[in-house]
């Protein structure tokens, strides 16, 4: 728990940082460019959480894998959280960071997974009624899973929403067990 507010606490000053050197949107991709970094070589992942690696060795690498590739407010701050030994939180610190710049511009992201492929209007029609009701507004990614049979299940933050063929017949499966379902 302690590492969770400490986490985010390091995110809302990168947040806050960044809105006040309006560079908020740069900061952003950077830390998505990290987070994609750290989550495909979970080997460099390890590095930042292994104590036995000297702090200067962590710098060198952080500047010779990010040095080019993020604006200098983002090295720097990389460099901050080795310099204050919270290196292994990074990951942790990256991902609060996403979740804090969707809240302050009032955006979600939104897994959804779909038996086929939605026509044009089909994902407008969704995405509309989705951020309607979340009041948000909301960055789609689908997938395709021909195991929901039809429908979607739509997962933004915390929430699901299953409208998946499956699902309703796994509710029908229930009430007739339980007795509560009629023919009529």
């Amino acid at each position: 728990m302690a590492e969770q507010k400490v986490s985010i606490r390091y995110a809302q000053s990168l947040l806050d940082s960044a809105v006040e050197r309006n560079n908020l949107n740069d900061v952003y991709n950077d830390v998505k460019l990290i987070v994609s970094t750290l989550k495909n070589y979970p080997e460099l992942r390890r590095v930042f959480i292994n104590p036995t690696i000297r702090p200067e060795t962590k710098t060198s690498i952080l500047n010779e894998v990010f040095k080019e590739k993020v604006n200098g407010d983002t090295i720097s701050f990389l460099n901050f959280i080795v310099e204050k030994s919270r290196e292994d939180l990074l990951f942790s610190i990256m991902l609060k960071f996403i979740q804090l710049y969707n809240e302050h511009l009032s955006l979600a992201d939104a897994e959804v997974r779909i038996a086929f492929d939605f026509s044009e209007e089909q994902k407008r029609a969704l995405k509309e009624n989705l951020e309607k009701l979340v009041n948000k507004k909301i960055n789609f990614n689908y997938s395709i899973d021909p195991q929901i049979i039809g429908g979607f299940v739509a997962r933004i933050d915390d929430t699901v929403f299953d409208a998946s063929v499956s699902h309703q017949l796994e509710i029908l499966k229930k009430q007739f067990i339980e007795g509560g379902a009629s023919l009529n």
